[in-house]
Parts: structure tokens; sequence; C-alpha cells
């Protein structure tokens, strides 16, 4: 799929929740149903998370003075609490995030579903039907 991709700093705004204009539609809905869909997530997430635990750790460990391990408990707690909800709502959040760029509510699962069922539908028909591999 040959579809523009938003430069670094569009990104960080996709990245953090923003909307990207409209050229940029094909790319949303390509980020949000490609195979690796959620580790895409996980990365906007990360992208997310990652100043607001820097300036936690600089209030805490740099200017209280806390002690260091106990800090990074913390914060180690705080993303795994942040990445399982987000991973909760992984889906939900996608598809809310197609929708705010003009596609129906609820596409990228659809379109996902869609791409799954065709590849079980390929390897059914070279694998489970009968179909000879080629050499």
């Amino acid at each position: 799929m040959d579809v523009k991709r938003p430069n670094p700093a569009l990104w960080l705004w996709y990245a953090v929740g923003g909307k990207l204009p409209d050229r940029y539609r094909e790319w949303v809905l390509h980020d949000a149903t490609v195979p690796t869909w959620l580790v895409r997530h996980v990365i906007r997430r990360i992208v997310f998370l990652a100043p607001i635990l820097a300036l936690l750790y600089l209030v805490l460990a740099v200017w209280l003075d806390f002690d260091l391990m106990i800090v990074l408990v913390g914060l180690g707690l705080g993303v795994y609490t942040g990445m399982y909800y987000s991973l909760i709502f992984s889906t939900h959040s996608v598809d809310s995030r197609v929708t705010r760029h003009g596609y129906p509510d609820q596409y990228a699962s659809q379109v996902r579903k869609a791409l799954k069922q065709a590849e079980r539908e390929r390897y059914n028909a070279r694998w489970r039907n009968g179909g000879a591999p080629s050499l």
C-alpha cells in the first residue's frame, strides 16, 4: 500500500492523540489495520508516557530527593498500569482514532477482521483443501 506518511512532528502529534490533516487518512487506516497494529499502539502509548515519566522522575528523584529505588518501582508500576489499561482498550482506542479521521465507526476492526478472514481462506485453500505447495 503506497500511502503518504506523516513527518516526525506530525507523527508525534498523532501519537499523543491529535488529528492529522486529511491527506494522511489512508495512512491512519493503514496504521490501524496492518498486522503490527497492536505494536504500533504500544509504541504510541510509550511515546505518550515518556515525558510524564521523565517529569515525575525529575520531581521525585532529583528535586524532592526521594529514594531512587522507590521512585523507579513507582514509575515501573505506573508504566505497567498505563500499558495494562491501554491494551485493554486498544481496539476501542484505535477504532476511535480511525473514526476521528473520517471513517465509519469500528471500521478498522472490520477491516482487520476481513483481512484475517481472507488470510485464513488463503491458508485453507492452500493447505487444507488439497492445494499443492509450489516449489
